[in-house]
């Protein structure tokens, strides 16, 4: 990409960062700067220990290396305060005087620093306390989180030095953090270093800062910031300038403390800018600024059930109650487990309580450190409140639809989604209206519900006067697949037909987006805030006035014809639209804690009026009277690490899947074999505005103006490899190939794919090996097909063919039977199918061979049952859902290990022909 810095992920020694000063995309600034700098410890030590004469001509030309990759990090170091100008000029200084070991040292020290967790004391090259961001000489070697601090001000460098000084000055032994100061003196510079330094976790606005970059930036850089830079600024006055900026970086990095440093009368200001401002100070107020830089990270790291589980932990205690794993009791002194206490370790069994031995909160009850913990992580997710789960979001989603959902309200559904929902339901019993995804057929699996399948459902509801019953929609976003919705347009368009509607989005494996500026817009909490902040404005008032003129009959006053409404983008009224939305996430899935850790994150309007009371009962319902507590401190944890570290994280996760996927497109032998799908394979043209298949290989600014216009976009951290060329399933392909013989873990395959997921704990030797497993392999199939016969050969080609044609066509959710449903409509009572499958008589088992005669016949069979596979994931059949031919197909050419509601030697349950006619 023009005016892009490349810099593969290969060892240091064989690649060298090219002469372009341009700061090129940012997602990849990280590894370019962590690469570069292993790149000059490796070609110093060459130099270092080379002689002199006959090597002058190579030495000529490593030196000629060095140059290029100190320009390029003399272009990103001025966005870290550390190692700082004044070292960056001293190492040139070093290296065109010709000494390479000085040179080294002073790169050594600044690794060991940066890259490698460690003590504060002064690195090698570094004791010199004149040196910006080195440690100060009065600091022990003390282990403590080292944060960065942005002040955001146009002076002179000599005066920028001086106010470091000044503010490091300030920093105490004592204190619990410590941290860096860098200045930068533009608008601009400022959202350029908050994209590429994640370490930053303040930023201190001072007035006087010039708008443009104080570098040159790269074209996918330049893209993106421009969308935050309006046409103006420079007009503003000095405080305007300084709100448009405030309010920029919440946009960008929202868990980032945000102050104002001002010489005006700050006293009239305060009352106005409060919701921007931590906090506003006078220049001179410099220790009350360093403690509150140190009070907001402070707020950030406290986890209060965590902590408070350590120090019950502490305690002495006798144990007088159940639990006899408490403090380790029985196991310590048994002979038979203490193996148990090796393997798990004593703190473990010293943390294992319950709420009633005292000391510790009550998940069911809580008033102290849970309920605390969850108002930081409502918090950190932008919700109105937090719901802790420790069984999972399958358990999460039973207690949204329960606290929500009354016997007879109409649920809109996606049928794709997690059998939680189903089960959730029947539970209920909600009349299920099921919504069809866009199929994928070649790979088995759906994507997601078009928006006008769900506009045009709402409307026909309206059309039948049964709109008032229609009471929620429940999405999966994403998808398992990588499948993201637009939730703001999709919420924006359903109030503008129901106003009252609520919206569950499962967002199972979406935890972590809430913590990147392009990920996050396409959370249910972002886009509910968004939506809040536009129904407050008056010109989103106008413009929904202009827009009901045209919807509506000038003559009877009634609502336009239905495809007036389908063919446009729909306007809420902000006077009758109600905000209901409720995210359920399994945080241990994409984020740190726990197996089973879930939250339940809720942005409703109305809760405590009309759901409040509900939600606490369905909560009371589904939740264990003994908790894991071990689960609950973890949750508290993930928050922790989300809020201080998120960023730095998702950049890093997205990034490397990028970087497999690259490595698969460039590399000739994995062509033959491996495809990554991107959004031209797993999302139809016409839900792509763009055209983008993975724009985040592409830039920052084309991942962010996909995610900006596209209805449907790709997870760039999920990959779907296509492995049809080997002619092996995925079944096999995951088990036989990865796993077995490998150790890679992957969680889901189809008749033709495997999915592989990065996630914030992926490495860089994780993808690494990953790639040279898929280039091991496909060396194996190489050998294998050159020593097959020709019987051989024609057997793979039609293996081959096989998996690359298109299988029987996924089948759509056919119809509830008419004794389910409610009158001529799609909806039906699965509650009522589930328990009818109780009465005597009133189901049999009926062998597969003989079910296709009867359907083909034209018998209408109804199932009793849930019938999923495991892959695809989803149910191909519900209680209650008449059963048809391309169903039937569709699971005789599955090739799966796992089908749950399927008896191989019984068949399928279906309801009785004499007892359905009873009705």
């Amino acid at each position: 990409m023009k005016n892009s810095v490349k810099y593969d992920d290969v060892s240091p020694a064989l690649r060298v960062p090219p002469a372009e000063q341009k700061i090129g995309t940012p997602s990849r600034v990280w590894r370019i700067r962590a690469d570069s700098w292993e790149f000059l410890g490796y070609a110093l030590r060459q130099l270092s220990g080379r002689p002199s004469g006959p090597g002058a001509t190579q030495e000529s030309g490593l030196l000629g290396q060095i140059l290029r990759a100190t320009a390029l990090l003399d272009s990103v170091e001025p966005y870290w305060a550390f190692p700082g100008p004044g070292v960056m000029k001293r190492l040139s200084g070093l290296i065109r005087a010709g000494l390479y070991q000085e040179a080294l040292d002073l790169v050594d020290g600044i690794r060991a620093r940066t890259w490698r967790p460690r003590p504060e004391q002064p690195a090698p090259g570094l004791s010199d306390s004149a040196d910006v961001g080195a440690p100060e000489a009065a600091e022990t070697a003390v282990e403590r989180p080292r944060f960065e601090v942005l002040v955001v001000d146009d002076i002179p460098e000599h005066d920028g030095e001086a106010l470091k000084s000044d503010m490091l000055a300030q920093r105490r032994p004592a204190d619990a953090f410590s941290y860096d100061v860098n200045v930068v003196s533009s608008y601009e510079d400022a959202l350029v270093a908050l994209l590429l330094n994640a370490d930053i976790q303040a930023c201190v606005l001072r007035p006087g800062f010039a708008i443009t970059a104080s570098g040159p930036l790269g074209s996918d850089l330049r893209r993106f910031v421009s969308r935050y830079v309006e046409d103006g600024l420079e007009r503003l006055r000095p405080i305007d300038r300084i709100l448009r900026l405030a309010e920029r970086i919440a946009e960008l990095r929202p868990e980032l403390d945000v102050y104002l440093v001002a010489d005006v009368a700050i006293e009239g200001l305060a009352g106005s800018l409060t919701r921007r401002f931590a906090r506003i100070f006078r220049r001179e107020d410099r220790l009350d600024l360093h403690l509150s830089l140190l009070a907001g990270v402070a707020a950030r790291y406290e986890t209060p059930f965590f902590t408070a589980l350590q120090e019950y932990s502490r305690r002495p205690a006798s144990v007088f109650h159940a639990l006899p794993i408490s403090r380790g009791g029985s196991v310590g002194n048994s002979p038979w487990i203490r193996d148990m206490a090796d393997f798990y370790g004593q703190n473990l069994l010293l943390a294992e309580t319950s709420a009633t031995s005292g000391g510790l909160d009550s998940l069911l009850d809580p008033h102290g450190s849970i309920k605390k913990a969850q108002a930081l992580a409502a918090r950190a997710f932008g919700a109105h409140k937090t719901f802790f789960v420790t069984n999972g979001t399958s358990t999460a989603n039973k207690v949204v639809h329960q606290a929500i959902v009354a016997p007879g309200d109409i649920v809109l559904v996606d049928r794709n989604c997690h059998k939680s929902h189903h089960y959730a339901l029947m539970l209920s019993g909600a009349q299920v209206a099921y919504l069809d995804a866009y199929p994928l057929d070649r790979y088995s699996f759906y994507g997601a519900v078009p928006l006008e399948s769900i506009k045009k459902m709402l409307l026909d509801y309206r059309r039948a006067g049964r709109l008032d019953d229609v009471k929620m929609i429940t999405l999966t976003n994403c998808t398992f697949d990588g499948i993201v919705y637009d939730p703001e347009r999709v919420m924006a368009e359903c109030l503008a037909i129901k106003p009252d509607l609520v919206f569950l989005w499962d967002e199972a494996w979406f935890a972590f987006a809430g913590f990147h500026p392009v990920y996050r817009r396409r959370t249910a909490m972002a886009a509910a805030a968004r939506l809040e902040a536009q129904f407050r404005d008056p010109g989103y008032r106008l413009q929904f006035a202009e827009q009901a003129r045209e919807l509506v009959d000038p003559v009877t006053g009634e609502p336009a014809a239905d495809e007036a409404w389908l063919g446009t983008r729909l306007i809420p009224d902000p006077a009758k639209a109600r905000l209901r939305v409720y995210a359920t996430q399994s945080t241990h899935k994409t984020m740190t804690s726990l197996r089973q850790g879930s939250m339940i994150h809720v942005f409703d309007q109305d809760f405590e009026q009309l759901n409040g009371e509900a939600f606490r009962e369905a909560y009371m319902t589904h939740t264990s009277t003994s908790p894991n507590y071990q689960i609950l401190a973890s949750l508290d944890i993930g928050r922790r690490q989300a809020e201080l570290e998120g960023f730095a994280l998702v950049q890093k996760q997205a990034d490397l899947a990028v970087s497999i996927a690259q490595a698969v497109a460039r590399n000739p032998l994995l062509k033959r074999y491996f495809r990554i799908l991107g959004a031209r394979q797993l999302v139809p043209e016409r839900f792509r505005e763009t055209g983008y298949s993975m724009p985040l290989s592409q830039g920052l600014s084309d991942f962010d103006e996909a995610w900006r216009c596209d209805e449907f976009v790709v997870d760039p951290s999920r990959l779907t490899l296509d492995i049809s060329l080997t002619g092996i399933d995925g079944d096999t392909f995951k088990h036989d190939h990865l796993m077995d013989k490998y150790g890679i873990q992957v969680n889901k395959t189809s008749r033709n794919s495997v999915l592989f997921m990065t996630n914030i704990g992926t490495s860089r030797s994780a993808v690494a090996y990953l790639v040279e497993v898929l280039v091991k392999l496909a060396e194996s199939f190489e050998t294998e097909k050159r020593q097959l016969g020709p019987r051989g050969l024609r057997a793979l080609e039609a293996r081959i063919s096989a998996l690359s044609s298109d299988p029987p066509a996924l089948p759509d959710f056919s119809r509830f039977a008419r004794r389910f449903r409610a009158g001529t409509n799609t909806d039906g009572n699965l509650r009522a199918a589930y328990f009818a499958t109780y009465q005597d008589g009133a189901t049999e088992y009926v062998d597969p061979a003989e079910l296709a005669d009867r359907v083909e016949a034209g018998q209408e069979v109804v199932s009793a049952g849930f019938v999923t596979p495991y892959p695809p994931g989803f149910p191909i059949l519900v209680p209650g859902q008449v059963i048809t031919g391309n169903a039937l197909a569709f699971m005789a050419a599955l090739d799966t290990r796992e089908v749950h509601g399927f008896d191989p030697a019984l068949g399928y349950r279906v309801f009785t022909s004499a007892w359905l006619a009873a009705d």
